[in-house]
């Protein structure tokens, strides 16, 4: 892979991962329409980890504000998650803390179970046809759904209305989008957030902090395979410039798109997730 293509591919990462249209399908897509060479584990890990760091500065205060309150939410789980320990700023925290948990735990087995045969699947030559048809179709049926969850959620829910329920169904959006790229991790959790009639910016706001957990997962284990691995000076060169395009630029995208659902619907983002898994759909055909 050439330095340029990691760059772009950065940049590539750092808009998806957060905007509702699939990260994962954009990386399988980008190399298969122009023919670019799989950057491989070193690159996989940059990019991931790249994401985080984004996350990490934009939500360095609520994070800090998480990690103080761990050992509380450890002390009485039950009754923080139920609301009965009180109303102080440090209940509030602890309680958003353990439904990121309780958020986490469908991605994380599903990782645990079927993160190699959806590697496989995806990321081989012999399977690339189907893969691209399972994500063109997927990007359309979550665009079909995403525009329903706008039209019938109530959208009156911040972070602090959400339940255990609420994150569990959230979590399970986020199971499928590991399950099946095409989804959007980020797509698949605002969506079932405002199902659960949360507003689209706290919709956001909970799908990022959210995916903080799989996000860093995913991305230590990458770069530990890519550790085994070692790395050539290119894959060094790429690793870095990936990573920081992806940083860099998903910083931007996690601010803009929380701004921009402030007042604005998703209406964009179903669009092109339709527009796009059509386009792929034609391109399979004409190939």
């Amino acid at each position: 892979m050439e330095l340029w293509q990691a760059i772009v591919l950065g940049i590539v990462q750092g808009l998806t991962e957060f905007l509702p249209i699939s990260s994962s399908g954009h990386l399988i897509i980008f190399p298969w329409l122009f023919g670019w060479e799989n950057g491989g584990l070193s690159f996989d890990a940059s990019l991931h980890l790249g994401t985080l760091l984004a996350v990490l500065i934009y939500f360095r205060e609520e994070l800090l504000k998480l990690i103080k309150v761990i050992p509380y939410a450890l002390s009485k789980p039950l009754p923080i998650l139920k609301g009965e320990s009180g109303e102080e700023d440090r209940d509030i925290w602890a309680r958003l803390g353990l439904l990121i948990v309780i958020m986490s735990i469908p991605g994380g087995i599903v990782g645990v179970l079927f993160q190699s045969q959806i590697d496989e699947f995806f990321h081989t030559d012999e399977n690339s046809t189907r893969a691209i048809a399972v994500i063109a179709t997927m990007l359309i049926v979550v665009g079909i759904v995403m525009y329903w969850a706008e039209r019938v959620g109530s959208q009156k829910k911040d972070l602090t209305g959400i339940g255990w329920l609420d994150a569990l169904i959230i979590g399970l959006g986020q199971a499928l989008a590991a399950l099946l790229p095409g989804t959007s991790r980020s797509g698949a959790t605002i969506t079932a957030g405002l199902f659960r009639g949360l507003t689209r910016a706290e919709a956001a706001r909970f799908s990022f902090l959210g995916g903080v957990p799989l996000i860093a997962a995913a991305g230590l284990l990458s770069l530990m395979d890519a550790i085994k691995a070692g790395m050539s000076g290119s894959e060094m060169a790429n690793f870095i410039a990936g990573g920081a395009a992806a940083a860099i630029v998903g910083y931007f995208a996690v601010s803009g798109l929380i701004r921009y659902l402030q007042d604005q619907s998703t209406l964009v983002f179903v669009i092109y997730r339709v527009c796009f898994g059509l386009f792929l759909f034609v391109m399979l055909w004409v190939r």
